[in-house]
């Protein structure tokens, strides 16, 4: 039998310490190694035992779990999940974790906490298992923009030379998993204020992505929001799915409209890559462009490849620069992919082919 996955808990409550415990060592891949009630004792436990993942929690006494977690990805980065309660300040500070280096994250309920984590038992030990073969990355310092909180990224959106008149059909999709929330960060950032529309699905559980759009929109020219049902798609906005629905596009007379609906999951997932990129093959055709970033799975590389069948350019992240090359992988295998390239290009190539685009519209007119 192959090594197990060796775990430490970091929980400041006995209670989820326990059944955290118990539910990774029901598996017979992994085992809890320790567990931890705060940061401090954490840092011990991890020198000695040399875990393969940690699971941490926010909110804990005499140090919190982003500081925690921002010290140890300077100083000795390793796969990390964060258990996160599901509030408002939870979602923003899960935003601030993944940004930070962690794999991913579980969001605990208030109440019922015994119950709520048993239901959430094939969900942990799943994201355990990512983790735990996530390619994790040494945070970057700190700066002053950052540090600065909203203003100081505001004051520091970069500002992309502009596309010119571009013909307002084109549409650029977006799929992501794991890592994907500063994968897709990463993309926007450098799109311009005229871009065309973006359509984004990253996996997310509900009340996640509200907190997710508004910090991306603080740091990008375009206007990131969550979809909304029934409304335009718009140049120079992104849009993403809204987490525990499913999002498409649909076409009503010469615009593009969102589509969200409580739909069945697709490929096990909710909101699903699957279902945006099967409408956007549908709907969007030659003037689509699918880019297929870091995750675990093969959710959406059969429809990114009903995409390129059907006319559209597509981008598809190396695995050098993925977090989980699975859902990338697989887009690949399906023969989907135009171009496969390192994350810090992707956006720069796809600028380059709208101004293409941009050229030729101007040399017809």
């Amino acid at each position: 039998m192959s090594k197990k996955i060796r775990v430490v808990v970091v929980d400041d409550s006995a209670l989820v310490r326990s059944l955290l415990a118990e539910i990774i060592n029901r598996q017979r891949d992994m085992e809890c190694i320790g567990t931890a009630n705060d940061p401090l004792v954490a840092r011990e436990m991890i020198r000695e035992l040399n875990p393969d993942v940690i699971t941490l929690d926010v909110e804990m006494p005499r140090m919190d779990g982003i500081d925690f977690l921002g010290r140890l990805m300077r100083l000795r980065p390793m796969p990390v999940v964060m258990i996160s309660t599901l509030t408002e300040r939870g979602a923003e500070v899960t935003m601030k974790a993944l940004e930070l280096g962690a794999v991913d994250f579980v969001a605990k309920p208030r109440v019922g906490l015994a119950n709520g984590l048993n239901d959430l038992a094939a969900q942990i030990v799943d994201k355990i298992r990512v983790a735990a073969v996530a390619q994790v990355r040494r945070a970057p310092a700190r700066d002053a923009s950052t540090a600065g909180g909203a203003a100081g990224a505001a004051a520091s959106k970069p500002a992309s030379a502009l596309l010119g008149r571009l013909s307002t059909e084109k549409l650029i999709c977006i799929g992501a998993s794991t890592g994907g929330t500063e994968a897709i960060k990463e993309v926007l950032v450098q799109m311009p204020a005229d871009s065309p529309a973006i359509v984004i699905t990253q996996h997310m559980p509900p009340g996640f992505t509200t907190s997710f759009a508004a910090r991306l929109n603080g740091l990008c020219q375009i206007t990131v929001k969550e979809a909304v049902n029934g409304e335009r798609i718009l140049p120079g906005h992104a849009y993403i799915a809204p987490g525990g629905m499913q999002f498409h596009v649909a076409r009503s007379g010469a615009n593009y409209v969102a589509v969200v609906d409580d739909g069945p999951p697709v490929n096990r997932h909710k909101p699903s890559v699957e279902v945006l990129f099967k409408s956007a093959a549908a709907v969007v055709g030659r003037n689509a462009f699918g880019i297929m970033l870091t995750g675990m799975g093969n959710d959406g590389a059969v429809a990114m490849r009903e995409m390129k069948d059907a006319g559209s350019y597509n981008y598809v992240q190396d695995e050098a620069s993925c977090i989980v090359f699975g859902m990338p992988r697989e887009a690949i295998a399906h023969g989907a992919a135009d171009e496969v390239l390192p994350l810090g290009q992707i956006a720069t190539a796809l600028i380059q082919r709208l101004r293409g685009a941009t050229d030729r519209l101007h040399h017809r007119i």
